[in-house]
């Protein structure tokens, strides 16, 4: 069965997230994105756990249903389609290894709640799990594995996204340069990495020391808007086996939802206060320092894959699955309109657009353009015909600054 995830989320009880990420708005955005599973997000966290055991409920084998929907008015009904949950977490490690303080976020991944009650009891004795959804440990992330693989041989430990500066597995900032080096002879365990939103499957190929590492994406979200803003896509059996083995094997990835790396927030090199923005040449003739105030460059994910890169840009893994980069629809609405993505005109035509036409992910990916055309216009449908083809016009992030990704088109281009 072909169906799209998102497992990387967060509850309202995780840091700068917002208050509408309960069971419910997930619910809803899931099916108006066009998803099918989402992860639960913060299992760690014992409020955020009594919740999901009060509110869910076995779907299929692993996964788990909201025990009451809401009412079918929630959500258009050219998007209502089933919703599954799957229970998953991030745990930051961090701590000294190699003479170095490292700091790496970890996605976990769980078949039942069983596992989660084992993983928690253990992480209580390293730290406090109340007070963030997110909860920072003093602890290995190879020790973490250990423990995620004591709690259940089924479970999952995914490195979230493997590429941002400061707090992943390959970061400049506090990263390493392989698996093996973090995980030690723990490593053949870890089968798969998060992307991130400031790289894309293609910046990855270029290190063969990822081959036969299933890549996956996955939004972060911080807000129940803000899901599906990346997602993986599967075509295996609908449970939680089948999205393991579909992992740890990499046969049943079918592909990736993307944002253009470059709309993310750490692709390139910069320093935000002095709003300087480098390419990697750049960085290395400024010698890594900016050159308005002296201080050190935040080294970004591009930079950082060319530094790890065995292989020129372009190179593709024999089977590796495709992957489609996208604009968030409001994002293309709004520049249609020449109004901000967050306006009530904006939203307007979003929703009309989704009761019309269906889930944003059919809009974005699969509907006529003339169809979209006919029901908005002829310039949001040449917008979105461009996005497709990667017709693109870049301000690249930097620095934790998000880049923007538009379109320039007329009615003239559409067709």
């Amino acid at each position: 069965m072909r169906f799209t995830a998102d497992l990387h989320i967060h509850s309202r009880f995780s840091r700068a997230t917002s208050r509408d990420l309960d069971l419910q708005q997930l619910w809803r955005w899931a099916q108006l994105k066009g998803i099918r599973v989402v992860g639960t997000g913060d299992c760690t966290h014992p409020e955020w756990l009594a919740e999901l055991e009060r509110e869910l409920v076995p779907a299929e084998a692993g996964l788990l249903r909201l025990r009451r929907e809401p009412p079918p008015d929630q959500v258009p009904a050219s998007c209502r389609a089933p919703v599954s949950f799957l229970i998953s977490g991030e745990i930051s490690c961090i701590y000294r290894k190699g003479g170095r303080t490292r700091k790496v976020h970890c996605l976990i991944l769980l078949p039942d709640f069983a596992a989660a009650h084992r993983l928690n009891l253990q992480l209580a004795r390293i730290g406090s799990l109340a007070s963030d959804g997110r909860p920072i440990l003093k602890l290995d992330a190879k020790d973490l594995l250990a423990m995620v693989l004591d709690a259940s041989p089924r479970a999952l430990l995914v490195p979230a996204h493997a590429w941002t500066p400061h707090y992943s597995i390959f970061g400049a900032c506090s990263g390493f340069a392989s698996l093996s080096e973090c995980f030690d002879e723990l490593a053949p365990h870890i089968h798969a990495i998060e992307t991130g939103l400031s790289s894309d499957p293609a910046m990855n190929w270029r290190l063969s020391g990822l081959d036969g590492v299933t890549l996956i994406s996955n939004s972060d979200a911080h807000s129940a808007a803000k899901l599906g803003r990346e997602a993986t896509i599967f075509d295996t059996e609908l449970c939680y086996d089948g999205i393991h083995q579909a992992i740890a094997g990499g046969k049943g990835v079918a592909g990736t939802i993307e944002f253009f790396p470059e709309q993310g927030k750490y692709h390139a090199d910069g320093h935000r206060c002095c709003g300087i923005r480098f390419s990697p040449e750049e960085t290395i003739a400024h010698d890594y320092r900016c050159p308005v105030c002296g201080r050190k460059l935040t080294v970004g994910v591009l930079h950082r894959v060319e530094l790890l890169a065995d292989r020129p840009t372009g190179a593709r893994p024999a089977l590796a699955p495709p992957f489609w980069s996208v604009i968030p629809l409001i994002d293309l609405i709004g520049g249609a309109l020449r109004v901000g993505s967050s306006s009530k005109k904006a939203e307007t035509l979003y929703f009309e657009l989704l009761q019309e036409q269906g889930n944003e992910f059919h809009i974005l990916l699969e509907a006529p353009l003339q169809k979209i055309a006919a029901r908005s216009s002829a310039t949001l449908a040449a917008g979105i015909a461009r996005m497709r083809a990667g017709e693109v016009e870049i301000e690249p992030g930097y620095d934790g600054k998000f880049g923007t990704v538009s379109v320039s088109a007329s009615e003239d281009d559409a067709t």
